[in-house]
């Protein structure tokens, strides 16, 4: 069973991703919060598998929100009606393992917690293009590292060769499938690789591995 806290200053909004949720037979919601401050609270106190995050939110907004969350190894999937880049890229650089738009339909929602719950990430496809652009061209520099310090990070062969393919796009069962491996091997060199990088999210890996010149 998932278990998904709800964080969003509307009621009405709160309700209606219960009831969405409710349905789905794996999926449970074990709380809310109406504040980036409560988020935070009963995020640590529930402990959910995932967090359903709004950006705009008094008190503390979400991308701030997220950044500690993340920082605590928790799962983070923004859940917002804003599409801006500054958000976008905002939520992904602070760690969030998703994004999506409210206007996403119910079963795109449940998906994308199942997806993030195991490890992978999940992207609205209102946003997902230029995702991909900002990995395939080198406009910004990654905070966490550059090119020519990627070996400081002491990632072996096999890591630096699940980087490339986590820049590619792939998911945890795409590396098992390219590599030969199950999916918890898979699930274990991407833990490896955020953990030696310093970062929170596959989104951000891929990031890494386009300033590190390894995409082609």
């Amino acid at each position: 069973m998932t278990t998904v806290l709800i964080a969003d200053d509307h009621a009405a909004i709160r309700a209606g991703l219960r009831m969405i949720l409710s349905n789905a037979e794996d999926l449970h919601v074990v709380g809310e919060a109406a504040d980036g401050r409560a988020a935070l609270q009963n995020a640590h106190t529930l402990k959910p598998d995932v967090i359903l995050m709004d950006l705009q939110m008094p008190n503390l907004d979400g991308i701030a929100a997220t950044r500690e969350l993340a920082a605590a190894g928790m799962n983070v999937l923004v859940l917002t009606t804003y599409d801006h880049d500054d958000y976008v890229f905002g939520a992904i650089e602070a760690g969030a393992a998703g994004f999506l738009l409210k206007t996403a339909e119910a079963s795109e929602i449940i998906n994308a917690i199942q997806r993030v719950a195991a490890g992978e990430g999940a992207v609205a496809p209102e946003v997902s293009r230029r995702l991909f652009a900002a990995v395939a061209q080198p406009r910004q520099r990654s905070q966490h590292t550059n090119p020519g310090d990627l070996a400081a990070y002491q990632l072996t062969e096999r890591e630096v060769d699940v980087l490339i393919q986590i820049g590619h796009g792939s998911s945890n069962k795409e590396l098992a499938r390219h590599f030969g491996i199950t999916v918890g091997t898979a699930k274990t060199h991407v833990s490896h690789i955020l953990e030696k990088l310093g970062i929170d999210s596959r989104t951000q890996a891929a990031l890494v591995a386009r300033d590190a010149g390894l995409l082609s």
